[in-house]
């Protein structure tokens, strides 16, 4: 993917209480994002109540220079959705895609990894409550 310029729409979602505490960090969300990639433009949306708790979204426009830095991108913000507007086509090396899937596979093993440890400290808990 040499020289293509990614433009990239992204939705970005935060659940939390209380809602200036919700409307605070989705605006600190939106900061970083400026500083860290080309924001073309954004829209954040009113904080909604569900049970008790507060819910907000921003949708994103983006220009991203490399795949790998989409990547990063989705790793750092977890976006609920992203839809990549242009190009249509894309030419990527397959070391790219190599990369792309170790660096997926390496974060679903940490996060195995903490489920694991959080399952197993969970058991010893039960246990020792029982005693």
């Amino acid at each position: 993917m040499e020289n293509e310029i990614l433009t990239i729409k992204a939705i970005i979602e935060i659940l939390g209480y209380p809602k200036e505490h919700v409307q605070e960090t989705m605006q600190r969300v939106v900061e970083i994002v400026k500083k860290d990639y080309r924001l073309e433009d954004s829209k954040i949306h009113e904080p909604k109540e569900l049970d008790k708790f507060w819910s907000t979204f921003v949708e994103l426009e983006l220009k991203i220079k490399k795949i790998d830095d989409l990547i990063g991108f989705c790793f750092d913000f977890m976006p609920s959705s992203i839809e990549i507007v242009e190009p249509n086509k894309l030419s990527i090396k397959t070391s790219e895609i190599a990369n792309l899937f170790n660096d997926l596979l390496a974060r679903l093993h940490q996060y195995d990894m903490v489920v694991k440890n959080l399952t197993a400290q969970n058991k010893l808990l039960q246990e020792e409550k029982k005693k």
